[in-house]
């Protein structure tokens, strides 16, 4: 695998969306503000719909845009589906830890949900099935991200898909990296001190 497309890939995935977006609508640092993570939730939170629709869509596609199109920019001696999953990784680990915000950036997940819709979508469409249930169901989105992070290996051992060989290991790889970011969450989970978060606008708690 070439640097130049890991480098770009990096790059890519580190573009603080969240970030700008709270700049841009509300003048604020957006971790600053609400729950002080640089993500589409928090943006929703502070700004309403629209704002998180814009932070999540250009978060998936930092990470499908790494796979699809800047990998075959550096692919090197690397297949090309395994230069797609390399730039994929590199993608998501720019966007949790961005050079253009102190290496503190969001928790990676629609990065990574952008990431495995590009490498395979057949495990991304459950992920993405699986968040909405969770997360309407119970309001919570870390719950619902994890979850949907964990469901991307089960539905790519169910489908049996092989190839490339380490396809199921990056994914599986990724899905620890996000239970990892969410390790707060966890312990706010646990002791019941989570966010509820329902999209139609009305939030309790902390994130």
């Amino acid at each position: 695998m070439g640097a130049l497309g890991l480098a770009l890939s990096y790059l890519a995935g580190a573009i603080p969306t969240a970030l700008i977006v709270g700049r841009a609508v509300g003048g604020i640092d957006i971790r600053t503000a609400g729950s002080g993570n640089a993500g589409a939730t928090n943006v929703y939170r502070l700004f309403g719909l629209k704002p998180y629709l814009v932070t999540l869509g250009v978060d998936m596609f930092k990470g499908y845009a790494a796979c699809a199109f800047i990998s075959p920019l550096g692919a090197g001696a690397a297949s090309p589906e395994r230069a797609a999953l390399l730039c994929g990784v590199a993608a998501i680990a720019g966007h949790i830890w961005t050079v253009f915000a102190g290496f503190k950036g969001g928790k990676g997940v629609a990065t990574a949900g952008g990431v495995v819709l590009a490498v395979a979508p057949e495990a991304a469409l459950t992920a993405i099935a699986v968040y909405l249930v969770v997360t309407l169901t119970t309001k919570y989105v870390s719950l619902g991200s994890m979850s949907a992070a964990i469901s991307a290996p089960l539905a790519l051992l169910v489908s049996g898909r092989t190839q490339p060989p380490e396809l199921l290991i990056i994914i599986a790889a990724v899905a620890a990296l996000i239970i990892y970011t969410h390790r707060a969450n966890i312990r706010r989970l646990l002791a019941g001190q989570e966010t509820k978060t329902d999209f139609l606008g009305r939030w309790v708690g902390r994130e």
